[in-house]
């Protein structure tokens, strides 16, 4: 009970001290749990929405897709006869057809989409019983007739949408038209899709392209029948036919529904929680040097409680509950901070058009378990060294001064170690750059980024010295004495500054990296654009070409050719008999023009022939292909054929790589026109001379369809960049809750430095040292530790930067490019970090009373 009162004491004695460190605490907790509140009430709304919207048992196409993304553009069906075929089955209350695509983009009268700017699909449909589980009619009626549609209440809200707006649904069928004439709203959360209605005939005949036929058919239940049961009694009816039918409960179809989610929600979930491990790494060090700095500025204190019978068992302990306690404090200030941080992801994620209510929001019981448990063990395994050093001081230093230089010498046992990691983690590095293939050389540089972080972080002492003095031979000598002063506060513990720079270090480090892998993705993109594409425009967007749209396209004035460009799903037979499912790409012959592939065997010209292909050179070398040999191609929704390999083309390459061409034309023999899929894009060369023109020609052709634009190599260079620029982004908004936690490490450990050097600081000011020379000298400081720890990082990302790059090299993207105005720039606000962490312990300094300070012991 001693020990612990005595503990208590010291924190609420030094609370002041502790609170950055309990700020840092807090931040990292608040994150993760923000993190796990913010997806699990993602997956409650999807659930929830997926549950609402399921029928008792569900009956769809053997061969139908979960995410609806068909090949030719239209979605599997089913024949209307299945309908009366599945009320007879017993159990059945009621059956009814249903028709769903979300293969269409729906546009205004202005020609704007409607449809979500998050990526939500556009879902298109007829009107039945079972959506008024999820859906009520709040404005006007259900539509009656092929010139009348009905839209969800969100996507009116959100486009100003009113009763009689006329709207075009474009599909791969082609294009209607009609007026809205009432508005659907959401029982559950609608997450951001855009939802229109038709009546059953109109969306038969222009989303599915025939009527008679159905995508789904809802199944209700009498009482007292199971799912289960209803299931088992639907598929003896229907298998007893043909056997062509997946058949599903509720919660089959919405467990496969939440499928694709799940895995989209995954990557989100543990790439922030991969971030909030970063701030609770940089954490560690805010957290080893306030205690580090506490226990030396007790010293005296621990000594003579040493003096007075503690043993070492009980100071250690000490130290440690004080480390449990405010690892308590923060971590339960960080749970309910983690609730308002999951709040303002919704908020923001619903401005951007994705909208969760807070009525979902999902606080499970594991999450603030983790988040206590993630945030007092990481706090007390930070305190563990500082508090077994405490445990090490002996009675004798109750008649010493606290905190000597003696305790901030930098071990050599430690930089010895910490060498032999950091060279460890430069050889895995280097095995990394020259890896034959990108799979083994990923694992080594993971191995290398980690031991090269660690071993850094160890020798951080022991390059502050030398570091931070040339950097004071550069920043600092100008400032007279007063410079000399700040070098020396920097050098008199390299423990210390090598751990406040080390949280820098790691923020930086990944920011330098990034940097580099995505400058150089952008460089090697561009001069792979500039060698290989050879077309003028390039016409893609969110919905494969419809052909109402292709024919536009090829009617424009001033285009010398245009190229169609198919993906099509196919099972390939090698000539060594292996099979694999794969995608051919069928397209017309100038394409060969349009895309300047190196062919490595034959011609690839001759691969456009009839019954002819090409493969890439990784296929043929996995295979064993040469030029001559035939390849078995069973196309989907098509028949086999045996193709000629005409040509084997050179995979070192970013553009199409691994791709087998062949000609639109073959694939007409094998595949038929109903099951032909859409262009995926279009290609097209202007006339000589024309190119203005055409491009011009060629966007007015495309007005009447915003869902696709068209591009020239320009206007992809710059897309390209600008894609690479917003991810950049991101992931550096993410990382500065790592680098506002290394702030506060530089914050905290001048504060602490301060309160150190009081008496001195008084000493100081007795014989000469005006308040602007001491303020300036603790700024001066921070900023050469702020920018020791920069210079590090920096040095270390773009290492790492450079390796990445080496791997990306056998994927096609060759160049090297160092993004230098980045990197000054990111080294300079450095600086301006060093000064604003000042501020305030700069201030206090200022303010001391110079008497008080001198008489403190």
């Amino acid at each position: 009970m001693t020990v612990f009162k005595t503990s208590m004491r010291n924190f609420f004695a030094h609370k002041g001290r502790m609170a950055l460190s309990a700020v840092a605490v807090l931040l990292s907790v608040a994150f993760v749990c923000g993190t796990l509140v913010f997806t699990d009430t993602m997956n409650t709304t999807f659930d929830k929405l997926f549950a609402t919207t399921s029928s008792d048992v569900t009956v769809s196409p053997k061969a139908a897709e979960a995410d609806d993304t068909p090949q030719n553009g239209k979605p599997e069906s089913l024949p209307a006869s299945t309908v009366e075929r599945t009320l007879k089955a017993q159990g059945v209350k009621s059956a009814e057809g249903a028709v769903s695509s979300m293969n269409v983009t729906v546009v205004n009268s202005d020609n704007k989409n409607m449809g979500s700017s998050t990526g939500a699909p556009t879902i298109a449909g007829n009107w039945t019983k079972n959506d008024l589980r999820s859906m009520e009619i709040t404005s006007g009626h259900a539509p009656r007739g092929p010139t009348e549609v009905m839209v969800d209440a969100d996507t009116a809200d959100k486009h100003h949408l009113k009763m009689g707006d006329e709207l075009r649904t474009i599909a791969v069928t082609g294009d209607f038209k009609a007026k809205i004439v009432g508005i659907a709203t959401f029982k559950v959360t609608n997450p951001g899709a855009a939802v229109v209605y038709y009546d059953t005939p109109t969306a038969q005949r222009e989303l599915l392209g025939s009527t008679g036929r159905f995508t789904q058919i809802n199944v209700t239940a009498a009482a007292g029948v199971t799912d289960a049961q209803l299931k088992q009694n639907v598929s003896k009816q229907l298998t007893a036919a043909d056997g062509t039918f997946k058949i599903q409960t509720q919660k089959e179809y919405a467990d496969e529904s939440r499928e694709g989610i799940g895995e989209f929600m995954n990557v989100i979930k543990y790439a922030m929680l991969g971030f909030a491990g970063i701030a609770f790494l940089v954490g560690i060090f805010l957290i080893i040097n306030t205690f580090s700095m506490l226990v030396a500025q007790r010293t005296r204190e621990i000594g003579l409680m040493r003096a007075i019978g503690s043993s070492r068992k009980q100071v250690n302990r000490s130290v440690l509950i004080e480390a449990l306690f405010l690892g308590i404090v923060g971590s339960i200030l960080g749970v309910a901070a983690g609730v308002g941080i999951a709040v303002g992801l919704m908020k923001l994620m619903s401005m951007a058009g994705m909208n969760l209510s807070t009525a979902d929001l999902t606080v499970k019981a594991a999450t603030p378990v983790i988040g206590l448990v993630l945030g007092v063990v990481v706090t007390v395994l930070a305190a563990y060294l500082p508090a077994r050093r405490a445990g090490k001081v002996s009675p004798m230093a109750a008649l010493r001064d606290a905190g000597t230089p003696a305790d901030g010498k930098a071990g050599w046992i430690r930089g010895i170690i910490g060498l032999l990691l950091t060279g460890a983690g430069g050889a895995a590095l280097f095995t990394a750059a020259g890896a034959d293939k990108a799979a083994d050389g990923a694992s080594m540089l993971g191995i290398g980024v980690v031991l090269s972080l660690i071993g850094f972080v160890i020798i951080g002492p022991l390059l502050a010295g030398g570091v931070v003095r040339a950097l004071s031979a550069v920043l600092l000598r100008g400032f007279g004495p007063v410079g000399r002063l700040a070098e020396r506060n920097a050098l008199r513990n390299p423990r210390r500054t090598g751990a406040t720079g080390a949280a820098l270090m790691i923020g930086l480090a990944l920011v330098a990296c990034l940097s580099v892998v995505g400058s150089s993705m952008v460089a090697s993109a561009t001069e792979e654009l500039d060698k290989s594409v050879g077309t003028d425009f390039i016409v893609q967007g969110n919905q494969r070409i419809v052909p109402q749209a292709q024919k536009a396209i090829e009617d424009t004035p001033g285009l010398e050719h245009v190229t169609s460009y198919k993906i099509v799903e196919a099972k390939l037979t090698s000539p060594d008999g292996k099979t694999e499912d794969s995608d051919v790409t069928a397209a017309d012959p100038t394409y060969a023009s349009d895309l300047r592939r190196e062919t490595l065997a034959g011609d690839l010209s001759a691969a456009y022939g009839k019954n002819a292909m090409s493969v890439g050179s990784d296929y043929a070398k996995k295979h064993g292909v040469k030029v001559g040999d035939t390849m078995t191609v069973a196309f989907k929704g098509g028949r086999s054929a045996k193709l000629k390999v005409a040509a084997i083309t050179d995979d070192d390459t970013a553009l199409d790589k691994g791709s087998r061409y062949l000609n639109i034309s073959t694939l007409k023999s094998y595949v038929p026109a109903d099951k032909m899929p859409p262009n995926d894009m279009m290609f097209a060369t202007a006339e000589d001379g024309q190119e203005k023109t055409a491009y011009t020609a060629l966007k007015k052709s495309l007005d009447a369809y915003p869902q696709y634009q068209v591009r020239d190599q320009t206007d992809y260079k710059q897309e390209l960049k600008d894609q690479i620029g917003q991810l950049l982004n991101m992931v550096y908004g993410l990382l500065a809750l790592a680098i506002i936690v290394a702030v506060l490490g530089v914050v905290n450990t001048l504060a602490l430095s301060v309160v150190e050097r009081t008496r001195e600081i008084g000493l100081m000011r007795a014989i000469g040292l005006s308040r602007r020379q001491l303020r300036r000298m603790i700024r001066l400081e921070s900023v050469v530790i702020a920018l020791f720890g920069a210079l590090l990082g920096l040095g270390l990302g773009m290492g790492w930067g450079a390796t990445a790059q080496q791997l990306l090299a056998l994927e096609g993207l060759k160049v090297l490019d160092i993004p230098w105005p980045t990197i000054i720039g990111v080294f300079i606000g450095s600086a301006f970090v060093g000064l604003f962490a000042a501020l305030v312990p700069a201030f206090r300094a200022g303010r001391m009373n110079v008497l008080n300070a001198i008489a403190t012991d």
